[in-house]
């Protein structure tokens, strides 16, 4: 199983054009990458703060033969991205429901998942934004950066190919747990 990639230096949203692929082309796995997103989507409507040098990425994936309930999949996702930063940061990263990933109460990653069908083949697309380098400033809602936890520079390069790696590691585990399909 491989995540063909596409690479962008600014989108509206790497969801938004995860679903524009989705829609123009047969793939069954993709990853969308930016460098900057104009409009980047956050859970229930909100924006998400796209700074530069952060990590905006969209996995998707149909959805076939994967029984599996969408809150469980955010669950799982929200727990591959920790692991992956796990590597990096040593100490305590909470998972808070319903898609945040917090390090001493300040949020350092979320994660936003979409269902959509296409000629009836249903896809879910998993938007991760990890705040690398910097983190936005917001009222009421403290975050923090990898790179200021771990007080050395973060390569967005090596991060991106290690959440890439979790995320077809796992999408395979999962459907030979459905002993569906056969990678």
């Amino acid at each position: 199983m491989r995540f063909k990639k596409f690479k962008f230096k600014k989108v509206i949203s790497t969801n938004n054009t995860a679903i524009r692929i989705i829609k123009s082309s047969d793939l069954k796995f993709g990853m969308v990458v930016a460098d900057r997103q104009s409009n980047g989507k956050g859970q229930y409507g909100k924006k998400w703060i796209s700074n530069k040098g952060n990590l905006f990425v969209s996995f998707f994936h149909e959805l076939k033969d994967i029984n599996i309930s969408i809150p469980r999949l955010t669950k799982i996702n929200c727990l591959l991205v920790k692991k992956v930063l796990e590597k990096y940061y040593k100490k305590k990263i909470v998972f808070k429901k319903p898609n945040d990933l917090l390090v001493s109460n300040k949020k350092i990653s979320g994660i936003l998942q979409e269902m959509i069908s296409v000629s009836g083949n249903k896809f879910l697309i998993v938007g991760i934004g990890v705040n690398l380098v910097s983190n936005p400033i917001i009222i009421n809602y403290p975050t923090t950066n990898l790179s200021k936890l771990t007080n050395k520079p973060i390569n967005k390069i090596n991060f991106e190919n290690e959440l890439k790696e979790i995320f077809v590691k796992n999408l395979s585990r999962m459907y030979k747990i459905n002993n569906k399909i056969k990678i």
